[in-house]
């Protein structure tokens, strides 16, 4: 038996479709390999039950469980949950993948109860490890592979990728999709899909880049068409969240897409570069709409071209083209989303002043533009903005237990905590900001906010960010008590 499991992600009636260790779950499924899937998002004592999965089931030649795992919330369970499992069953290996593992490889692998480690894409991996686990051949053969020799940690080369098309679908059928379809903003029935995997670009503060490498592997417009009509067809969704690290790489591909569910009544939102959508023909966006597109996320990160290339956004990235995709969107219908890193360095402070007056440009183009703020924190990439941090004394944990310290629980969440560049002063003004914004433009994803609740949060939030005096909302955040509306930066939607 095999047992994969998907930790703690997020709140209570938004857990999303455990993607990762589904697309594991499809091979194993080809391969007629027994296996089990464990959702910590739905089960509340995840290592009890893979416990009772693995003693129950007929005696395997690889029982093995499969953890994927990114930090914040995930990576605090799946430490409890695979602690707990080595200790009921230590001759059950453990091996854990996500961008958490492939970026911190060395503190995983010190974690006694954990046993290997697949970097990048998984799926030929996973398969390759599991037959020679079970025919007893050698680690080394293992693409992709880490895994402990004695006291050192032996990194195999990381094997080429596999075609999204070339990979089995996704078996539905053996997870409980009613827990998995959600209304929100998009539709009544909202669900996800993965179409894509990898990113070209190379961006500073993106873990994605360890992941891919700057490749792009997508799965063809037949195949995406095939998954929606799926999903509408057999499990009544009419809204699709496309979790690709960036679905608009080709504009032939969206448009092919587009055209193929025009019909098929499902909306659908997708994360996408603002300089790769501003290259996208007229003919194409209004495809798009047609379709069902109703919101698009895009990195716009920061105020200036400077700083975009301190992140090293690549491209043809800037500031003016974030502020006509404001415009352009606008004439189209597609509600954008926008995030920003702030306070990076060398000057925090001055980039944070010069982020709030940029929003403040976008919202007079384009006043339903969603804003998400996040303060910026290092992944580990060489180069301008990390080796800025280390200078300023910034270090990664070494272990698994520091990882989980609330510390370090609460700079996984990117909200500015405990980093040397990010004092005081910056997180407050940073906040306060959040707080006005949030109340004079509350979310138009936020479904539980009636007309007189939006009304009495612009009217609180107006003399604020008319004035542009953000300091010390007392009052919004007491009316924060009253009227809990959702934040996009902490909840999503």
């Amino acid at each position: 038996m095999i047992v994969l499991f998907n930790p703690h992600s997020t709140s209570p009636g938004k857990q999303p479709l455990p993607l990762s260790v589904m697309a594991l779950a499809a091979v194993l499924e080809q391969r007629g390999d027994a296996w089990a899937l464990v959702d910590g998002n739905l089960v509340p004592d995840p290592a009890a039950e893979i416990v009772a999965r693995l003693s129950a089931a007929p005696r395997s030649p690889t029982p093995l469980v499969a953890v994927t795992v990114m930090p914040g919330p995930q990576l605090v369970q799946a430490v409890d949950v695979c602690r707990r499992v080595k200790a009921a069953l230590p001759q059950v290996p453990i091996v854990w993948g996500g961008y958490f593992a492939t970026q911190h490889t060395l503190a995983v692998l010190r974690a006694p109860y954990v046993d290997f480690v697949v970097r990048s894409q998984g799926e030929q991996a996973f398969a390759q490890l599991i037959d020679v686990l079970r025919r007893g051949g050698i680690l080394n053969s293992v693409g992709s592979l880490s895994w402990k020799a004695g006291d050192r940690v032996v990194d195999n080369p990381v094997q080429p990728l596999t075609s999204l098309d070339d990979l089995p679908d996704l078996p539905y059928h053996r997870v409980p999709m009613a827990r998995y379809i959600h209304a929100n903003y998009l539709g009544r029935r909202t669900t996800a899909h993965n179409s894509s995997f990898g990113c070209p670009f190379a961006c500073s503060f993106c873990a994605v880049v360890a992941m891919a490498n700057r490749r792009w592997l997508a799965q063809s417009p037949a195949r995406v068409e095939r998954v929606v009509r799926h999903l509408a067809t057999t499990y009544g969704v009419d809204a699709v969240q496309m979790h690709d690290m960036d679905f608009f790489i080709s504009e032939a591909r969206v448009a092919e897409f587009a055209d193929r569910i025009a019909g098929v009544g499902v909306s659908w939102w997708g994360l996408g570069r603002v300089d790769t959508l501003m290259q996208y023909r007229d003919a194409t966006w209004a495809k798009m709409a047609r379709s069902g597109l109703k919101m698009v996320f895009s990195g716009a990160e920061a105020a200036s071209d400077a700083a975009l290339a301190r992140m090293n956004k690549g491209g043809k990235a800037s500031a003016s083209l974030t502020l006509e995709l404001a415009r352009r969107m606008r004439a189209y219908g597609v509600v954008p989303e926008f995030s920003f890193v702030l306070g990076s360095p060398p000057d925090p402070l001055g980039d944070v002043a010069a982020t709030f007056d940029f929003i403040r440009r976008i919202k007079r183009i384009n006043p339903a533009t969603e804003i998400i703020l996040y303060a910026y924190t290092p992944v580990p990439l060489d180069g301008g903005m990390y080796d800025e941090a280390r200078r300023q004394g910034f270090a990664f944990p070494d272990t698994l237990e520091e990882w989980v310290s609330p510390i370090w629980q609460q700079l996984a969440l990117r909200r500015g905590d405990g980093l040397p560049w990010l004092d005081r002063e910056v997180r407050r003004r940073i906040r306060n900001f959040e707080r006005v914004i949030n109340a004079y433009y509350p979310t138009t994803t936020d479904m539980t906010l009636t007309s007189w609740r939006r009304a009495l949060l612009k009217l609180a939030g107006g003399w604020r960010y008319a004035l542009e005096w953000y300091g010390a909302p007392y009052e919004l955040r007491a009316l924060n008590y009253l009227i809990r509306y959702q934040r996009p930066e902490t909840t999503g939607f």
